[in-house]
């Protein structure tokens, strides 16, 4: 990093710390680590920490990677000697506001004046996070998609205050890791990925609310026709293809009949209040054995596996 305070391009070796050790943060440093950069990674919950190597360790055998690049990792238990040395700080701690703003205080208090601070909070506005900083034009969001080291997409977020040398770096530091990164160039709620992923949730589940179909239906509906071709036509490219004049006359008809209220669903919340809490209690929208939950999960994997190829 520039001893200047301004972000240089991303050298060989970036020194990066990770902030949590869980589901997404040990992937965020499993991708790291194999691009070549040096990781440290600390998580208050001392089981999760200690597992970290282990469990990074076997998802690289499982994708038959360098299973060496998990010698670039050292956990400690310490916030503080975790960012001391960092280049790039990535926090994928839990989504609540304000565990990360009390996060982001200790981290600016002991990383380098100028290391950047990246979020991976999956829907909270960076702004919110990142506001009572002191040097925000180094504050970014970087949200990746789970599983990290599957899935390509990091949707780089930058706020009215981040600087562009931050937005550069941060790109360039994440395509050479090999990760897809795309730059959302205002700092909305869900930002741009689960934006569009929760407005297909809301009529998904408006269709069930309302009898028009069961679950199951509704699932089968979205992977047996344009869930299909969704991974090589995006929507707008879809639109363009059939024309922005159809686009338009089937959008002056379904758009007043689709659901339009502003807050969650009655039924999402009644599912919850019942404690319908999906796989983890074996019934949400539908039920779920065990057999069952580990099959939908091996699935999962299994293609976007296949997606890597």
């Amino acid at each position: 990093m520039s001893t200047t305070g301004t972000p240089l391009a991303p050298a060989k070796s970036v020194r990066v710390a990770v902030i949590g050790a869980g589901m997404m943060g040990h992937g965020i440093a499993q991708v790291f680590a194999l691009a070549g950069h040096s990781v440290t990674i600390t998580d208050a919950h001392a089981p999760t920490l200690a597992s970290a190597l282990s469990r990074v360790e076997a998802n690289l055998i499982d994708l038959g990677e360098d299973v060496s690049a998990v010698r670039r990792i050292r956990p400690v238990e310490s916030l503080a000697e975790a960012v001391r040395d960092a280049d790039f700080v990535v926090e994928a701690a839990s989504e609540n506001l304000a565990l990360k703003r009390e996060l982001f205080a200790a981290v600016e208090a002991a990383a380098p004046a100028t290391a950047i601070l990246a979020s991976n909070t999956s829907v909270i506005p960076i702004t919110e996070i990142m506001r009572n900083l002191t040097r925000r034009e180094r504050a970014v969001g970087t949200h990746w998609w789970n599983p990290p080291f599957l899935v390509p997409l990091v949707e780089v977020i930058g706020t009215e205050w981040t600087s562009e040398a931050t937005i550069a770096f941060t790109m360039d530091l994440h395509a050479q890791a090999g990760k897809t990164p795309v730059h959302v160039k205002k700092d909305v709620p869900g930002f741009v990925g689960n934006r569009l992923q929760h407005a297909l949730w809301r009529e998904a589940v408006s269709l069930v609310e309302h009898g028009i179909c069961d679950a199951e239906t509704v699932d089968t509906v979205i992977k047996a026709s344009f869930g299909r071709r969704l991974a090589v036509l995006g929507p707008l490219e879809n639109a363009d293809l059939v024309g922005t004049d159809l686009t338009l006359a089937i959008h002056q008809t379904v758009l007043p009949a689709i659901e339009a209220r502003p807050g969650p669903s009655p039924y999402l919340e009644a599912l919850v209040k019942e404690g319908r809490l999906g796989m983890k209690s074996g019934e949400g929208f539908r039920r779920w054995t065990p057999e069952a939950q580990a099959a939908l999960k091996k699935r999962v994997v299994d293609h976007l596996k296949k997606a890597r190829d």
